[in-house]
């Protein structure tokens, strides 16, 4: 070797090492990815005490389920997942901080859960500051758009509106709206508002319960006075029970004032006095008692899982289907990346194609009247579609609405 050559490879040799360790780099990170090297961790983030514990603890239970289940199929990419559980405790800041522990110190590939509108907002920032990526199963009022966040819980258009129309068409025109103290209660009534004016009815009152309070009177008592045919109810929680005990005691019955709740379903009524609420109307987008073999294959692992007297709701639905829905991405996107998962997710849709059922929009929508016991569909609007995961956009069914016969 020459002395120009040996002073050429001088010369090369950094660009060599600085070569080398960047290969070094891509190989590791492409291990950590797809590699046999340890589990993938997912977080869970649901609560598990406090007010809406409840409601909110079968949803973990579902989407903790659906994490099983893949496990057992071979997991994702050739690596198990890990799911890591934690308690928001019905606590928006609390939601906040376990979000930003589980992406910083968990280094979790995804995100299932939280509590409700006021948790997902305080949390909204945390993910996006992380180009991190959360699948939310709770009801959605629209009114907002993030990147980082799959909305796969029943959306106004979906639920609130048809909902509304079927009332105004069968029940009555003069509408009292009650909710949570909320910004899910809030936004949705603003649009029922809208909606109602275009209709050529009337808003006769609106009323809102603190979350978690057990106080209802001073709200029943403005129901009285302002004579509404039909009441439009997106409570959540316990204060539900207080609710309708007070209608009832204000003589307040499904065949003089109809109630049409946004946020009730079987599992809801575990939890609530059901001879209170026998008779009236609850609009969502999944109830258990859907009549398909898609829904009965469901509910006999979900019944094997947790027990013969476990019951589902929409909440729940959505969140199981999450989980499939993220782990279908990840397999088209062959990768955990935030980025290639969302990027993959448009081209996703998880649900069953039935000759009747071909859009490829999102979901079912059902209307239940409330008996004794269960829920019994008299009279179902339903839309079907797939499910499928989607950026703060609601998305309208592409079929109308199909009355169905009795059944339960």
């Amino acid at each position: 070797m020459t002395i120009n050559n040996m002073s050429r490879y001088r010369r090369l040799g950094p660009l060599l090492i600085t070569s080398c360790l960047v290969l070094l780099v891509s190989s590791c990170i492409k291990k950590g990815e797809s590699g046999s090297d340890g589990p993938i961790k997912v977080g869970v983030l649901h609560a598990q005490t406090g007010t809406m514990a409840f409601s909110a603890k079968p949803v973990a239970d579902a989407t903790l389920m659906a994490i099983e289940e893949i496990n057992q199929q071979g997991g994702l990419l050739g690596k198990t997942i890990q799911p890591i559980l934690v308690d928001g405790r019905s606590d928006p800041a609390t939601f906040a901080r376990e979000a930003e522990r589980l992406i910083t110190e968990e280094r979790v590939k995804v995100i299932f859960g939280l509590l409700n509108s006021a948790s997902r907002k305080t949390s909204k920032p945390v993910f996006e500051r992380h180009n991190h990526l959360l699948f939310y199963p709770l009801t959605y009022e629209g009114l907002e758009q993030s990147p980082n966040i799959i909305y796969t819980g029943a959306a106004p258009n979906q639920q609130v509106i048809p909902a509304v129309k079927w009332c105004f068409d069968n029940l009555g025109k003069r509408f009292f709206l009650v909710g949570s103290d909320l910004v899910h209660s809030h936004a949705v009534n603003a649009m029922i508002q809208d909606q109602v004016a275009a209709l050529k009815g009337e808003v006769v009152g609106e009323d809102y319960i603190l979350w978690g309070s057990k106080e209802a009177k001073a709200t029943v008592a403005k129901i009285v006075a302002a004579k509404p045919t039909v009441i439009l109810n997106s409570i959540t929680g316990d204060s539900n029970l207080a609710f309708f005990r007070e209608l009832r005691r204000a003589g307040i019955t499904p065949d003089k004032i109809p109630t049409m709740s946004f946020t009730i379903a079987e599992r809801e009524l575990r939890n609530l006095s059901v001879k209170e609420m026998v008779g009236d109307y609850a609009a969502w987008n999944y109830f258990q008692s859907q009549p398909n073999p898609e829904n009965r294959e469901f509910l006999k692992r979900y019944k094997a899982r947790f027990g013969p007297d476990a019951v589902t709701d929409d909440p729940i639905e959505s969140a199981y289907f999450g989980v499939y829905l993220w782990a279908a991405a990840v397999k088209a996107a062959n990768s955990f990346s935030v980025d290639l998962v969302r990027g993959a997710l448009p081209t996703r849709a998880i649900a069953p194609q039935r000759d009747k059922c071909t859009s490829t929009q999102r979901t079912i929508m059902s209307g239940a009247r409330l008996e004794l016991g269960r829920s019994i569909a008299r009279e179902t609007l339903m839309w079907c579609g797939t499910r499928s995961g989607h950026y703060g956009q609601s998305r309208t069914p592409s079929t109308g609405p199909k009355r169905t016969g009795r059944s339960s």
